[in-house]
Parts: structure tokens; sequence; C-alpha cells
């Protein structure tokens, strides 16, 4: 498909031109990236512009609740291999993002797109993928989000017959009903620490049963496919049994699973699964996520973490007590500003480290700690919590937008 003649019509480049000059315009500003608002007024002169992009790419859609823009880097870093790739890195992951980072990238072969799930299925419509990874399902954003078992069901729907090979994980029962309406699926066992919102059948509503790994509806059958690709421990099993190491520098279960994912959907496009993986080692930070910065005479590892699932598995990967822990919480409107997500995080994970908590929404994560029975302090701002903790290495886990302060403080 790629190297075709050029797709663009005259306004089509008029279009792309248009959008690369206000984005030009809105980082002189200092007003970010530019890349939502050059989509934005690309995508009013020509409705067409995300289409017309991407018709010489071939491409691959990721969508998840948690990791799809690491899981995104990570693909986009093992297609290398087989020709230059455009990828919205920075996860401007809705239409006028992925329009403008597709806007970028005229010599590409391969376009790795990250896809908020709502917006999945018309951007499936316009790219025409030749492959679409799903990853997991789990509620966030609860005042804005539809519930997850919708947005799986807007996901079949939308995916159903579709020509794209799709990469699914076989361990999370939303996604595999997703996915089940696709007529080529590939199974991931991929994993699925957080499991609270897969235990009523999304098929029937029936009471799921999981014994050990494995999941099934007792009423109406339906259950776990089995997997091809399969994340064992520190390795890669292929659909030919074969165990490939994962050397990766991001720390965690959830990113060997993401490179599990990332691995098969190398596969897809002939990318074969040693190479793709020794590929994935290069990439050491996601948008400032795991970065450790020097701030205040103190290593600092930024961690990010969304919703439930996300803290679940953030608890997960950082240093044993007592290893002091900041925990940052906003609810802004890109966070979302419902915070009764707090009361499904089990904080009980954090005994033994000092705790300090800031943010805008401190004093709901302070009340949410007490009843967790944690010890803490509620700080103004990150210097005055840096100075409460103890000596030694800091973790920093933050929600969305407090994660983006954070960055903007130690100038990372």
């Amino acid at each position: 498909m790629a190297g075709n003649s050029d797709p663009l019509t005259p306004r089509a480049k008029l279009a792309v031109t248009a959008g690369k000059a206000v984005a030009a315009a809105s980082r002189a500003a200092g007003r970010g990236s530019g890349s939502v608002i050059g989509g934005r007024v690309a995508l009013k002169l020509d409705p067409d512009l995300l289409a017309r992009l991407a018709q010489n790419l071939d491409c691959v859609l990721v969508s998840a609740t948690n990791g799809k823009t690491t899981t995104t880097r990570l693909i986009a870093e093992a297609l290398r291999a087989a020709g230059p790739v455009v990828s919205n890195a920075l996860g401007a992951n809705m239409p006028a993002g992925i329009t403008s980072a597709l806007a970028g990238g005229s010599d590409a072969k391969f376009g790795v797109i990250e896809v908020d799930e709502k917006y999945l299925a018309g951007v499936a419509r316009d790219t025409d993928p030749k492959c679409i990874a799903l990853l997991n399902l789990s509620r966030d954003q609860l005042d804005r989000a539809a519930e997850t078992r919708m947005l799986a069901e807007n996901w079949r729907e939308g995916l159903a017959g579709s020509k794209a090979v799709v990469v699914a994980n076989a361990d999370d029962p939303l996604v595999v009903w997703a996915a089940s309406s696709s007529p080529n699926v590939i199974w991931v066992a991929a994993g699925q620490m957080w499991k609270d919102d897969a235990w009523s059948c999304p098929s029937c509503g029936g009471v799921m049963q999981r014994p050990g790994d494995d999941w099934f509806c007792g009423e109406c059958g339906f259950r776990r496919p089995t997997p091809s690709w399969a994340l064992s421990g520190d390795h890669v099993l292929d659909p030919h049994g074969s165990a490939w190491p994962i050397h990766l520098q991001l720390p965690g279960r959830a990113n060997k699973a993401n490179a599990a994912s990332s691995a098969a959907v190398a596969a897809v496009f002939g990318v074969p699964p040693q190479v793709a993986l020794e590929r994935m080692y290069q990439v050491q930070a996601v948008a400032g996520r795991y970065d450790v910065v020097q701030f205040q005479g103190r290593d600092l590892r930024l961690l990010l973490a969304k919703n439930p699932a996300g803290w679940l598995e953030t608890f997960s990967l950082i240093d044993p007590p007592p290893t002091p822990v900041i925990l940052s919480v906003n609810a802004r409107s890109a966070d979302g500003t419902d915070t009764s997500w707090l009361w499904d995080v089990d904080y009980t994970r954090l005994s033994g480290h000092p705790i300090c908590v800031i943010g805008d929404r401190k004093l709901d994560l302070a009340v949410r700690l007490e009843v967790a029975d944690q010890q803490f302090q509620v700080c103004e701002n990150l210097d005055q919590a840096i100075q409460m903790c103890p000596p030694g290495r800091i973790e920093v886990i933050a929600n969305y937008t407090a994660f983006q302060d954070l960055r903007r403080r130690v100038g990372n």
C-alpha cells in the first residue's frame, strides 16, 4: 500500500498547511504542542482528511483504558525494523490529535495510532487499519465515560465485520466480548490484575466464574478463548511455543504484558518476535512516565496512575517500604471530575511507606487514606512534600493533570 502517488487533494494540502500553521502559532504562544488545535482546524477545512492521510499507510490502532500510550510506543519501535513509522507518540488520541500526527509523516510506511476508547470505531472507519490492539477496559472518568460494558458494546458493534486483524487480551472478559464480533482475532494471554469490572458476564449478565487464571460464564457458556500468544514470566510465548525473553527498561508486570501484545502486533506486519522485543528495549520513558528526575537534591520517580486499575499496577512496581511516596490527585476535566473512584483503590498496599498527599483534591485522598488506616501528611505542594520525606529516592504517583503539573514543576 505504501509508496503510492500523493493521495492529498489540493483542499487536503491546504488543510494540512493551515493545521501546521495554527499548531506552530499555539506552540509559539506557549500553549502546548498545538497538535489538537492544529488537527481541529485541518479537519474543519477537510472533514475527510484523516482518511486521506491514512490511505497510504499500513495502520495499527491501539486502544485500552490503561497502557495504550506505552504500547503504542513499543509497537512503533518494533515496526521501525520494517520501515518508517508515523505515530501520535505524545498521546493526543482523539481524531484531531491523530490527524495532526499523521499529517507530519509524509514518508511513513506504517501508522501506529493510539486511540481514545470512545473514538475507536470512528477512527477504525476512517483509517481502514490492518491491525487493532485491544488491551483492557476498566472504569475511568466516571462522570463522563460510558460505563465499561457500554464501551465494550460500542467496540463490538464498531468492529463487527472489520477486515483488521484484532490482537486482543484473552484475560479481560470485556475485551473478549468486544473483539468476538471480528472475524480475525489473535488472542494474547496478557493477564488482568484488576478484575472488579468483569464479575458479571458482558454477554448475558450472569455471574462470571474465575477459577485460577481462567474465566467463564456459568449461565451462557461465554468463556476465555485459547490464546496463541502468552506472557509467561519474563518471556513471550509465540504461537509455535517458542519463548522469547523480554528485556525492557520500563518497570513492572503491566509493561511486560504490553510488550507481549506488541510482539503479537509486530508479527502481523512480518516483524519476528526476537527483532520486535530487542527494539522495545530502546524505550526508556513514555511522555515522562517512569522518568527518574533530580529535583531539590532528591531522585523522584514519576509514575502516572489514572484509575483504580492503573493504581493497582503502579503499587506493584514501587520500591518496598520505607521508600517515601507522594500521591497527587486532581479532578479537572481531563481527569474526570468525580473522585469516587478513590474508594475502589486498595491503599492498604502502601502500609509502611511514609506518605505525603498533594494536588487539587488532596483532602478527598486524605479521607480515603484515613479510612484505609494509613499514616500520611497533607502538604501544600511538591516542594513542601519533598521536605517532609525521609532521605532516599521518592516515588511520586499522580493522576493525569496532576502528573502534567509535576512535570512542569520539575522541568521534565
